[in-house]
Order: structure tokens, then sequence, then C-alpha cells
């Protein structure tokens, strides 16, 4: 059985940053779930903010060495899926609110 825990795999994404705005994937909310197997193989499901992201290939690859540092684990992959489309709605309101779509106060 495996003791690694879905929270020691997002606080693995969550020291990835998005170079374009300066968050991490975990609290921009482009990580989906995380898959663990019993033999601590581990599927990391995310997306990004948009399709057409130059990065693309880099920040599956930092998402999968940051995951490859947690204690125990087995092989790492990580599926970038476009459903659902991710939105500002889906972010920590601290990125909400930095990137302009938190609530406004009146």
């Amino acid at each position: 059985m495996c003791k690694i825990t879905k929270e020691q795999v997002f606080e693995a994404t969550a020291t990835v940053i998005d170079p374009e705005v300066g968050f991490n994937l975990f609290e921009m909310g482009l990580i989906y779930d995380a898959i663990i197997e019993d033999s601590c193989n581990i599927k990391v499901v995310m997306t990004l903010s948009t399709r057409g992201c130059p990065l693309h290939q880099m920040i599956k690859s930092w998402v999968q060495e940051a995951v490859e540092k947690i204690d125990g684990v087995g092989v790492v992959e990580v599926d970038v899926v476009w459903e659902p489309a991710w939105n500002i709605s889906m972010a920590d309101d601290n990125v909400k609110e930095a990137l302009g779509g938190g609530t406004p106060s009146f």
C-alpha cells in the first residue's frame, strides 16, 4: 500500500510556477487530480490556462520532476486535459484578485 497522499502531490505541484502569471499551478486551479496507485505510481491530471501555451511541454516536465521528488514515488505520468476547460473561477481568491477575476467591491 502506498503512503503517498494527494496532499503531498498537490504540495509538489505548488512548487511549479506558471511563468506567464507568476502563480503556482495548484493555486491557479490547473491541477485537477492526482491518481495514486498501490505501487506509488502517480498520474497527475491537469490543464493549462490556454491550449496554445508555448511552454506546454516544459510545464508538463516541471510537474513531473516536482512530483518525482516525493520520497517513495514510482513512475509519474502527467496527463494534460482540456475538459473541463480552465477559467479564472477555478483559481484561488488571491489569484482571481491579482488577475482581475475577483468579485468586485462596492
